[in-house]
């Protein structure tokens, strides 16, 4: 290992292992916390399925908010995402769930304040912890971890993408194999579910020849899954995560179309929200949005709405038994 990803390695485990003796306090909310996270560093397909897990627990008549730490904004402190608002003042991936769900949407830095403002706001419901693995602050009942192919084969921080090694899984609920990823090199450890999805696009349908940009954390994820839904692509372009788009982007964009001699403009819903105002100058331009589908239909026993619904009713009646128990004492 190389010496700075042991160096990280270390303290890593060192702040796990406060964690897991108490030494570091753990913070609780009166409602039930799902988290949704990742072991690696962007790129796993985290927003995708917290909203894919999101539309389930809809429709099972779940009222839920989410807690998002807001990353990329230009603002401190607790704020309500407002779905016509910009990624400078609740970040990119905050406005993009606001936008699909329909729920609310907290953004915090403390995601425990957070999760106190919005049951302050909304009530006592459940919660949905975005990228929480790492967010051992607030405690969850159910932790859920996307894995990648590419977080099997990869090294800690610095030198590689993961924020924590793989025996860290060891602690989550339930394993998301995106693709069909680790099933082979991560077997699921017992009372540990494993779920199966695959990332999907929906592609423009037509025989142009496209310019294809985005500015997320794996660009080139994109790009295959473009090719491979059989998209002619005349030219890519990639920018950093979470970028914010300007002028001269703009600019520099319509130059490389261009030359490219390409019919329209491809990207992703992320990066038409960092667009903004400027989407409508890179006309025509088609959003094609990234889709997360279960490998087996998740209303079957052991589908993760089905688990995660029952765990989060079943916490409902527990602490209404606890509340009963009270007041006969």
């Amino acid at each position: 290992m190389n010496p700075l990803s042991g160096l990280f390695g270390a303290g890593v485990g060192v702040r796990n292992g406060l964690y897991d003796r108490g030494t570091l306090a753990t913070k609780w909310l009166q409602g039930p916390v799902v988290s949704v996270g990742s072991i690696s560093a962007g790129g796993a397909g985290k927003t995708p399925f917290l909203i894919l897990l999101g539309e389930l627990l809809k429709q099972r008549g779940i009222a839920f908010d989410v807690l998002s730490r807001g990353y990329g904004r230009r603002t401190k402190g607790i704020a309500l995402v407002d779905p016509e608002g910009s990624p400078q003042e609740f970040g990119d991936e905050p406005l993009l769930i606001a936008r699909k769900l329909g729920v609310p949407v907290i953004v915090g830095e403390d995601r425990h304040a957070a999760g106190q403002f919005a049951e302050e706001r909304f009530g006592v419901q459940a919660h949905l912890l975005d990228d929480g693995f790492q967010h051992r602050r607030l405690g969850r009942q159910f932790d859920i971890v996307l894995l990648t192919e590419r977080d099997v084969q990869d090294s800690l921080l610095p030198v590689g993408r993961l924020r924590e090694p793989l025996s860290s899984l060891s602690r989550a609920s339930a394993i998301v194999l995106v693709n069909g990823a680790g099933s082979e090199h991560i077997p699921p450890e017992e009372g540990q579910f494993a779920w199966r999805v695959f990332r999907t696009i929906v592609s423009p349908g037509t025989d142009d020849e496209y310019f294809a940009f985005c500015g997320i954390a794996r660009p080139q994820n994109f790009f295959g899954e473009l090719r491979k839904a059989g998209v002619r692509l005349a030219g890519i372009s990639e920018f950093r995560d979470h970028h914010g788009y300007s002028g001269a982007d703009v600019q520099k964009l319509l130059r490389l179309r261009q030359q490219a001699g390409a019919a329209a403009f491809l990207t992703t819903e992320k990066d038409a929200i960092n667009l903004g105002s400027h989407l409508s100058q890179l006309h025509p331009v088609h959003v094609v949005p990234v889709r997360m589908q279960f490998a087996d239909p998740p209303e079957f026993a052991g589908g993760a709405a089905h688990v995660v619904g029952s765990v989060v009713e079943g916490f409902y009646v527990l602490m209404g038994s606890q509340k009963q128990d009270r007041v006969r004492e």
